[in-house]
């Protein structure tokens, strides 16, 4: 038995050996007391650096010991790398502060927990850009709305090719972009900044005739040139890069927009560079250029810096080139990264500023424990009904969430609040898997099997059962991924994780346990409740008013809809002001949220936010349009003491753009063309009908509900309606593939006979996935607040609706497609018979 199930054992505890151990450690690590341990050579000299970074800092001179030992190296010329030996960069790199750079930037990243916390639990950094308007220019305030719209797009691109999660990019007014980022600290990541305002204008610009590389400018400049400096690491001077000096002429001969992609290379030394792609057009215009300036040097222009000038020894027809320049890996990524996403207006850093938690300690703690109180009543009723297999399934639930953290660390993702209730209605979700099989197991059981058989024979069954209905949500999720952007994206990630992991956790590590407990002759029974065992129901008869009172119901909430329109959209998605508010003391956020609630107020965002250029604090809130006064008299009016006073409002654009709603539309879209097409290939096509109109019902009847009951639309409820979609798809399939399989087994039934029994083996299962899915919801929606509130309701509506149109729409939209005619099935699907005797022969042992 342990043979035969040896690598199933060996590879879970792997598996989750690998996972515990990448998300260690899970705190971060002070700075600098990680690099006073990491040093291992010359510690008594690095001790004496460390005290000089530490008093920079103490002197306001240096706002990190991160940035002070950048400072210190570049001024005294000095390789910390020393300090590191076990640390190897680069031999080939000579360049000391590159060198800093890239050792430094790998010990904070080391000094940081793999699992980071987004900006509502644990807050982060913020910088505002400005888009200066030119004298003279005649850009009128639109254009330049339609500029920085289009900035936001770019910006946002740029930001999610550096890794960084759910990040918060909106307009300010008409001429600043707010960008916040949970994690990172401008202080000690300023090539961040650096990339994001970047406009990245490349030309190509020719050397003049007969000149190259100077030592030293040259006294005089021909009309039409200008003197720029190319940077040369190879030619060290102290430590420095050398510096040659160019005639380049001003007019470029071929600009940026020729250019199709960037990619950063690795070339045959081993260094870094950019590999530059052209447009068909800029391919033939580059091959004229070189074609007839061949000897001579073209130079390479990325916002008015030249980073090398090669000469041109032959005409270059590919329609391809290469910037080079002794690049760290970084450095090309960037490069290439503001290089694909060009912005057309410049844009400089206004402030940089410290932005505190979103949410307030009490809020945390209680979606923390609505957390936990949701696992807990899940694995509760698991080993009420289910005894020993509760507890099997709890060890999986356990196996199940180590991975999913596992794998968000591994990645760099950031954990919201949103993001742990997704892990915990994944949860409820995943006992799915587990109850498909005991009830598998059950009727085996029933049908006088022994227990070794019947653990065979259910977890054969359950299979592809469950195989079928996660590859359908995986494909949600990829949608999700693909189309969607912050908590919508990172929503997606959450729960095609919890996808694998709970294939992995359920099909190899919960079955060798199982394996053990039964086949070891550990377990001689396998006792389990029975509630819902002899349901006794026309399906099929009830299921033409049922499918019109549901509908009806959906018609009803979509009126709702409509009346409401104006009121059912959030700050994401419409925008709204920004109040700054100075103050003598700070309040705590749960009390401005009470207190703007009893103003009537009830979508804000309030957070402290301190600025790191040696400014003050002020409370910010983000509140619908024009709601600003009345918030700050309320405020003054709890809190006199507290001396809240308005120093600016601002307007902010919606974090949810028209692009982006239209992809979260476009996502809905897709996915119900992902089932139709998968279920169609699966099953057949009058099945695939049968799942389109069901989830199509239950996304309008959640939608509908939910402002119904008052709720309002935000940013992760997008990504909570999508994933709605999921679950209705993953219960419906299960319906779907018993009638596929009393098909098989009944071969002289009738389809309405089949139908009415594949539903009634499948009630008592879903019922009880439903059940524990809402009990994890439930205790998010009783205990959380918030946005956790938001996602809880949307839940509970759509496991109620997602249950029941598995049963009264899927199932009977199949049967009507077929006109009630088994013929008609097995005219459109090959469904042969499979008789029980013809099984495997492990089932018959």
């Amino acid at each position: 038995m342990l043979r035969n199930n040896l690598w199933k054992l060996i590879l879970s505890l792997l598996i989750l050996s690998w996972a515990l151990v990448t998300m260690m450690p899970l705190k971060d690590r002070p700075f600098d007391q990680y690099v006073t341990g990491e040093a291992s050579a010359k510690t008594a000299d690095f001790s004496k650096v460390m005290a000089q970074a530490a008093e920079r800092v103490k002197s306001k001179q240096a706002p990190s010991v991160y940035v002070a030992l950048k400072q210190i190296g570049k001024e005294q010329r000095l390789d910390l790398s020393q300090f590191f030996p076990d640390i190897k960069l680069e031999s080939s790199l000579k360049n000391i502060e590159k060198r800093n750079d890239i050792l430094l930037t790998y010990l904070l990243k080391q000094s940081k927990s793999p699992l980071q916390l987004g900006l509502d639990l644990k807050g982060g950094v913020a910088f505002t850009l400005e888009s200066p308007a030119k004298a003279g220019s005649t850009t009128d305030d639109y254009q330049r709305r339609q500029k920085l719209n289009k900035a936001i797009e770019i910006i946002g691109n740029r930001i999610n090719s550096m890794g960084v999660t759910e990040p918060v990019i909106r307009a300010v007014g008409t001429s600043r972009i707010e960008v916040q980022l949970a994690g990172l600290n401008p202080r000690d990541n300023p090539d961040v900044v650096d990339a994001v305002k970047k406009p990245a204008q490349l030309a190509f610009r020719l050397v003049m005739e007969g000149t190259g590389p100077m030592a030293e400018p040259p006294a005089s400049v021909p009309p039409g040139y200008e003197v720029l400096a190319e940077e040369d690491d190879n030619r060290q001077s102290g430590g420095q890069a050398a510096i040659s000096y160019y005639l380049v002429k001003r007019i470029p001969e071929l600009t940026g927009s020729a250019v199709k992609n960037a990619i950063a290379t690795v070339d045959q030394f081993g260094g870094y560079q950019v590999h530059l792609n052209f447009t068909s057009e800029g391919s033939k215009k580059f091959a004229e250029i070189t074609t007839a300036s061949v000897g001579r040097l073209l130079g390479i222009v990325l916002d008015g810096k030249l980073y090398n000038a090669p000469r041109i020894n032959e005409p270059i027809t590919g329609g391809a080139a290469q910037i080079t320049g002794h690049y760290t890996a970084r450095e090309a990524e960037l490069l290439a990264n503001v290089l694909n996403n060009p912005l057309d207006i410049e844009l400089q850093v206004k402030e940089q500023y410290e932005v505190g938690p979103t949410l307030a300690k009490d809020a945390v703690s209680s979606g923390v424990r609505a957390s936990i109180l949701g696992t807990a009543l899940v694995c509760a009723f698991m080993i009420v009904y289910y005894r020993v297999g509760g507890i099997v399934s709890i060890v999986t639930l356990a196996a199940n969430l180590t991975l999913i953290l596992g794998v968000m660390a591994s990645i760099g993702a950031t954990l919201t609040l949103p993001g742990v209730a997704g892990i915990v209605l994944t949860i409820g979700m995943a006992v799915d898997a587990n109850i498909l099989i005991f009830e598998r197991m059950r009727e085996e059981i029933r049908m006088g099997k022994s227990l070794v058989a019947a653990h065979d024979a259910g977890y054969d069954k359950a299979f592809i059962t469950i195989l079928d209905a996660h590859v359908t949500q995986l494909a949600i999720c990829a949608i999700m991924i693909a189309l969607g952007t912050g908590p919508i994206k990172g929503f997606g990630v959450t729960l095609a994780i919890g996808v694998f992991s709970t294939l992995f956790s359920v099909l190899v590590t919960g079955h060798v346990i199982l394996n053990f407990l039964i086949e070891g002759g550990v377990l001689k029974k396998f006792p389990m409740m029975h509630l819902l065992s002899k349901v006794d129901i026309d399906w099929i008869k009830i299921g033409k008013p049922a499918f019109i009172t549901s509908w009806a119901i959906v018609v009803v909430g979509l009126v709702v809809l409509f009346v409401r329109s104006d009121k059912i959209f959030g700050i994401d998605f419409t925008g709204g002001d920004q109040v700054a508010l100075s103050y003598a003391h700070p309040v705590d956020i749960s009390q401005v949220r009470a207190t703007a609630a009893r103003a009537g107020i009830t979508d804000i965002s309030p957070s402290y936010q301190s600025d790191l250029t040696g400014g003050s604090t002020a409370l910010k809130v983000e509140l619908p349009y024009g709601e600003s006064a009345k918030l700050v008299q309320a405020l003054q009016h709890d809190f006199p003491d507290a001396k809240f006073e308005s120093i600016g409002v601002n307007a902010i654009g919606p974090t949810i753009g028209r692009e982006i709603a239209g992809n979260a539309g476009l996502s809905v879209g897709l996915s119900l063309c992902a089932i139709l097409l998968y279920i169609a290939f699966r099953f057949e096509f009058g099945f695939g009908m049968g799942a389109v109109i069901a989830t199509v019902h239950d996304v309008l009847m959640t939608v509908g509900m939910f402002v119904v009951f008052g709720g309002q639309f935000n940013a992760p409820m997008v990504a909570a309606i999508l994933a709605i979609i999921g679950y209705s798809v993953n219960d419906t399939v299960v319906v779907f593939d018993r009638i596929r399989e009393e098909l098989k087994l009944n071969p002289t039934g009738d389809l309405r006979t089949i139908v009415n029994l594949a539903i009634t083996r499948v009630f008592s299962r879903s019922i009880m996935t439903s059940f524990t899915t809402f009990l994890a919801a439930a205790a998010l929606f009783a205990a959380g607040g918030g946005v956790l509130r938001d996602l809880a309701l949307t839940f509970l509506i759509g496991v109620v609706t997602g249950t029941f149109s598995s049963i009264g729409i899927a199932a009977q939209v199949f049967f009507w497609w077929h006109k009630g005619d088994r013929k008609h099935v097995e005219a459109h699907h090959d469904i042969a018979p499979k008789y029980e005797w013809a099984g495997s022969s492990r089932a018959s042992e």
